[in-house]
């Protein structure tokens, strides 16, 4: 499994920092409570003193997003929009076990974490403009064609699997109760990215290997 960045976004988003795992040997009956339960206790702490949107992680992504023409209050990166869903309603819907961690883990740390099940990748995974003839399919079945110079995640077969980045993921590689073998990319744009994403990467490992006994873990060197 690869994954990599062309080099207009190294170019544009100097600051971006991004670490990517492969989690291998999860199902979907594994209990992760114990460690969400951690998690978003980390969460809960940073939520008594701010609001989401004045933390730095999301005002980074904020800054971002308007850079590429998009309205930060319309489209939030994903770690946001989990925010503030978590805050209103103070907890977050069951999913699956590995969605569930991986977004409590977002949570604690106001940063994107996104999930691919790596049977529906083709190819190197990467992070693009848009042409706009590249298919990205809804979890409602629709399917949609990104804006030419969108950012995107695309695989060798022109098949994208998130929209306006951080923003939006695909249905067509989502997690699901047959799901052996995931990709988890993190990514951050704030100053002090490099230690919080390293942060993160180790806690959700932590507790990948505390949910899964046979999970294996091996890091993506993005290319």
């Amino acid at each position: 499994m690869q994954f990599r960045y062309a080099q207009d976004i190294l170019i544009r988003f100097p600051q971006l920092c991004s670490r990517a795992v492969l989690v291998g040997g999860i199902n979907s009956d594994a209990d992760p409570t114990a460690e969400i339960e951690r998690l978003t206790r980390i969460a809960d702490h940073r939520l008594v003193h701010t609001s989401e949107g004045e933390l730095p992680e999301v005002q980074a992504w904020r800054r971002a997003f308007s850079t590429m023409g998009l309205k930060p209050t319309q489209y939030r990166c994903a770690s946001e929009a989990l925010l503030r869903r978590y805050r209103k309603d103070g907890a977050l819907p069951p999913l699956h076990p590995l969605i569930d961690l991986c977004n409590a883990a977002s949570l604690a740390f106001a940063t994107p974490v996104a999930v691919f099940d790596v049977a529906k990748i083709i190819g190197v995974m990467t992070v693009r403009p848009a042409i706009g003839n590249e298919i990205y399919d809804t979890f409602g079945g629709e399917v949609e064609y990104p804006d030419p110079g969108e950012i995107i995640f695309v695989d060798d077969s022109s098949r994208a699997h998130a929209r306006r980045w951080t923003n939006r993921q695909s249905g067509w590689s989502a997690i699901r109760q047959d799901t052996v073998k995931a990709l988890i990319v993190v990514e951050a744009l704030h100053q002090t990215a490099s230690s919080d994403v390293g942060a993160l990467i180790a806690k959700l490992v932590e507790a990948l290997t505390a949910t899964w006994a046979g999970a294996v873990v091996t890091e993506v060197d993005p290319q």
